[in-house]
């Protein structure tokens, strides 16, 4: 029983992360067919998109107050429902203002997951950097899911399809979700793990005020990347793919569903060394690869981009044990959601630069400028984190 309860419940959190990255990255793809269909320039359509990526960020904080104050499973519930509603509404919009209106509904129920699904799992797991681990991998599923989802959909039955059938999975996992909840099937929260020491009140801040800054620039990297990366697909490999949505879109996802796997990596690492050590080696070999991507316009790109997206998303179970062995439990909702704050709602702004790079130079190369300056920022930015010892096997609260 205690394996099914403890097992289900990162399911679930797996699913709802998924659906997250899913749901806000369907329109990076689906813009490649309404630039033909609706006739309208690449970066006026993308722009429609804007205020969800805002939203994405911005709602996390509140998400966050109310999953620590109200309910973080009954937050969840409302996840469920209104990100399934509001991308089933997406599907019907006829008009730049009514897409760009319900986009941005999708954007602010995603913006629950973060602060709040992340602090659940936690509280749910045995081994942090596990499921951590574990949970980014249904991240990394997802946001492959977009493209392949957009790509299937749009050249079979049309890009509207694209949102009907994943609003209606999120619909019908909400269902699922609320009657485990009514059954008492998540089992209850596992004690905090105890650790050789308490963090002292100067480390503490230390970590805060070096994690704004490397969340801002791995946030920028990765949002940054997941968006543009049709686009890039589209100029570079025209040779090997040319205008098919569904050859695009089938190279992306297999970016992101190969990269998925890192996290799995980057979870046991956190679990076993120290996590400023993990944390930092995953940032500084981001750079070598950009530089690689920067200067490719062969097929070898794709590899290329499946190990720069590797890199970056490994270092997020190290990123987030980090933040919550410094944060008290009962205040993790609100700094998860100050995190993604950060991560989601100040990478807007990178997200931005998409429409204005493709404006000005005709492409999206000088994107890759600015990836890595984020990624040197964050790496030696890290490097100022303090040192810490792994918590040993002996003190850590077993798996039943």
């Amino acid at each position: 029983m205690p394996l099914r309860i403890r097992f289900a419940s990162q399911i679930f959190a797996g699913i709802a992360h998924s659906f997250a990255h899913m749901f806000v990255l369907l329109f990076a793809t689906v813009v490649l067919v309404l630039v033909h269909e609706w006739r309208m320039t690449y970066d006026s359509l993308f722009t429609l998109s804007i205020p969800m990526i805002i939203l994405f960020g911005a709602g996390a904080l509140p998400a966050g107050w109310l999953g620590d104050r109200w309910s973080d499973t009954g937050m969840l519930s409302v996840y469920f429902f209104g990100l399934g509603v509001t991308t089933v509404l997406t599907g019907f919009a006829d008009s730049p203002f009514t897409l760009a209106l319900s986009l941005a509904g999708i954007g602010l129920f995603a913006s629950i997951y973060h602060p709040v699904g992340i602090p659940w799992l936690i509280k749910h797991a045995p081994n942090r950097g596990r499921a951590l681990g574990f949970n980014g991998v249904f991240g990394s599923l997802g946001t492959a899911g977009a493209y392949f989802v957009v790509g299937a959909f749009a050249n079979w039955f049309g890009w509207r399809a694209a949102f009907y059938v994943p609003g209606i999975a999120c619909l019908a996992a909400g269902v699922v979700f609320w009657l485990a909840v009514r059954a008492n099937a998540i089992g209850d929260a596992i004690p905090e793990p105890a650790h050789h020491t308490k963090p002292q009140a100067g480390d503490t801040r230390r970590v805060f005020a070096v994690l704004a800054i490397t969340v801002i620039c791995s946030g920028m990297i990765y949002q940054v990347t997941s968006f543009a990366m049709p686009k890039i697909f589209e100029e570079r490999l025209f040779d090997n793919v040319g205008e098919s949505i569904f050859g695009i879109g089938s190279l992306v996802a297999a970016v992101y569903l190969f990269s998925g796997l890192s996290q799995i990596v980057g979870g046991e690492l956190a679990d076993r060394y120290r996590l400023k050590t993990i944390y930092t080696l995953f940032l500084f070999l981001q750079i070598p690869f950009l530089a690689i991507a920067f200067a490719l316009v062969h097929p070898a790109l794709v590899l290329v981009s499946t190990i720069m997206v590797s890199l970056s998303v490994a270092g997020q179970p190290a990123e987030n044990a980090l933040l919550s062995r410094y944060t008290p439990a009962a205040w993790r909702g609100r700094v998860f959601g100050a995190k993604f704050v950060l991560t989601l709602g100040v990478s807007a702004l990178g997200v931005a630069l998409i429409p204005l790079a493709f404006r000005v130079t005709g492409s999206l190369d000088v994107l890759f400028l600015f990836l890595l300056a984020f990624a040197t920022i964050a790496g030696f930015a890290a490097l100022r984190l303090p040192g810490e010892s792994p918590v040993p096997r002996a003190l850590r609260v077993p798996a039943e």
